[in-house]
């Protein structure tokens, strides 16, 4: 077909026929051509065709390729062939060059040997499937990116599918920010929502507690200080709750000696520190220290009381050790049929997503760091740059130091990180480099490509051309887990299969309502959070009583006095 005309580095050039005289198999962009090298069939990606005058023919043309060299084809000793990233030996000025077979295609991208999973076929050759190395995706971490709508949450889904499939070792647990997933993995899934997840206050760290505590905002110093102080002596005094052998040689009497942290994951009992700030501020004369320690227990029994953060503090008074059946239920460890856990995000108070995400990651790599990688965990991440910014400025910062533990110690433990964004160039560039296999959708943003072009190492960053141009469905891969940089196409889900939002799917309560009233009453029971999906659905509609001139109304009487003194509250 044409021959080696300069080698420069991993870049040959290669004259070729002009016009193209075989209409079906052209090689064009993004074809792979194959270059007799001696013994070594070498491998490159066209990535530029341009054009010269012939040295024969003033007039007539020629077409030039640059060629992209990745690796080679070489023969073993019992003749088998095998392909290898990499080129040991450069191609000379003249060696023939032709376009690659169906049977090295084959061989490069189904390789033999390997634990591998099929996510789909190759984007210019249908008839090959597209094999990932299972074992270095997963522990060397990957990243899926792409726009809104490009087929992100179907290619996770996917992937998913076939980790389960290939590595039934590894358990996997999902953060689903948009409740997509819930129906994706059907009776192998374990889903967690907000109406059933249990996550105590005791196991929030001092940072976590507080960013609870004073929902998001800056917190007061002098109240800090106080519950710094206080927490490790309520873990303390819960001692007394549990047998003299549970009790690891610690006594009460003695309070500044606990053995607990602030951060010390124990149970305490929040009626315990509630009394205890009380007990101190009964103590205290100065007006101005004891209305720190009243708003510090105002702010604590909103918290408590308020029923959207139930899975919180629902059994805050009642006690118990439950950190065992919890970490097993998370995280799968005795997977009974389930070994993923679909986390969904959406429905718990926006103000507390990050401190949970937070613990959740400290929660995955804490047990995997104490069990010595006993059980390898993949930890994947949807919606990433929210909880990993790059500004520093944005977030919630402990999130961000969770993520990058994973990122950058996990692979030591058996915690492994899967990374799903729309907007890479939001994403910390320092949580992303950590990832080795970088699988990339349709994304139209400069500043997107510019990270990902900067995170490619790889020969076939050439391909990064195609990213603004590529399909639904369609995904550039690089990195460790990828025979080779190529574009390939995900394989179709079933249609139960398919990630979709619950919110668009018919719900339960729309066939329990008999009147449009009554579905808008149990859609305000359920934004209130104060009764159950099921017992919204029951509840009657009352309508409100009608005026009568005899009733207090707001703003007289009585009612005037209560709302003035409620202003004044708010104000202190």
């Amino acid at each position: 077909m044409g021959h080696v005309l300069s080698v420069r580095g991993s870049e040959a050039q290669i004259d070729l026929p002009a016009p193209w005289p075989d209409k079906g198999a052209r090689a064009t962009v993004g074809r792979f051509l194959a270059i007799d090298a001696g013994p070594l069939s070498l491998i490159g990606m066209v990535i530029e065709v341009s054009t010269r005058p012939s040295p024969e023919a003033a007039k007539e043309l020629r077409a030039v390729a640059r060629v992209a060299l990745m690796g080679e084809i070489v023969s073993n000793a019992d003749g088998s062939q095998a392909f290898r990233r990499g080129v040991s030996d450069y191609p000379a000025i003249g060696d023939a060059a032709h376009l690659i077979s169906r049977e090295h295609l084959r061989l490069i991208y189904t390789p033999a040997g390997q634990r591998t999973i099929n996510i789909g076929h190759l984007n210019h050759d249908s008839s090959i499937s597209a094999h990932i190395d299972v074992d270095s995706l997963i522990s060397k971490h990957f990243a899926i990116l792409g726009s809104t709508g490009v087929g992100k949450s179907s290619g996770v889904t996917v992937i998913l599918q076939e980790i389960l499939k290939a590595r039934p070792d590894v358990r996997i647990f999902l953060l689903d920010g948009h409740n997509e997933y819930g129906r994706s993995f059907g009776e192998r899934a374990n889903v967690i929502s907000p109406r059933n997840l249990k996550l105590p206050f005791w196991l929030f760290s001092f940072e976590e507690l507080t960013d609870v505590v004073y929902g998001g905002r800056p917190a007061v110093a002098e109240e800090l200080e106080i519950l710094s102080e206080l927490i490790p002596i309520a873990k303390s005094n819960y001692l007394q709750y549990k047998p003299a052998t549970d009790r690891l040689g610690f006594k009460k009497s003695n309070p500044k000696r606990t053995g607990y942290t602030v951060d010390t994951p124990v149970p305490y009992l929040l009626q315990d520190l509630l009394a205890l700030i009380d007990d101190r501020m009964g103590k205290l004369e100065n007006r101005s220290s004891r209305m720190n320690y009243h708003r510090l227990m105002t702010r604590i029994e909103t918290i408590k009381n308020d029923p959207r953060y139930a899975f919180m503090f629902e059994n805050a008074s009642v006690g118990g050790d439950t950190m065992v059946g919890l970490l097993t239920h998370l995280f799968r460890l005795e997977p009974d049929g389930k070994p993923i856990s679909v986390m969904q995000l959406a429905g718990l108070p926006v103000e507390v997503v990050d401190a949970v995400v937070c613990v959740l990651c400290r929660l995955a790599f804490d047990f995997g760091l104490w069990s010595d990688g006993a059980m390898p965990l993949l930890f994947v991440c949807e919606e990433a740059h929210r909880y990993a910014a790059a500004d520093h400025s944005l977030g919630f910062g402990p999130t961000r130091r969770a993520l990058a533990r994973i990122a950058k110690e996990g692979r030591k433990y058996g915690v492994f990180l899967g990374l799903v964004t729309q907007r890479p160039a939001e994403l910390d560039p320092t949580i992303i480099s950590q990832c080795s296999t970088l699988l990339a959708m349709r994304m139209a943003n400069d500043h997107d490509q510019a990270l990902l072009r900067s995170a490619v190492a790889d020969a076939g960053a050439n391909l990064l051309d195609f990213v603004p141009s590529l399909g639904t469905g369609e995904v550039v891969g690089f990195g460790e887990g990828m025979p080779m940089p190529a574009r390939l196409t995900f394989r179709r889900l079933e249609e139960t299969a398919v990630p979709r939002s619950e919110s668009t799917a018919p719900s339960a309560i729309d066939a329990e309502v008999a009147t449009q009233r009554e579905f808008i009453a149990t859609v305000v029971a359920r934004w209130r959070g104060t009764v159950k999906d099921e017992e919204a659905s029951a509840a009657p509609v009352r309508e409100p009583p009608a005026p009568d001139s005899s009733s207090e109304v707001p703003g007289s009487g009585v009612s005037r006095l209560l709302e003035d003194a409620r202003l004044q509250i708010l104000k202190r």
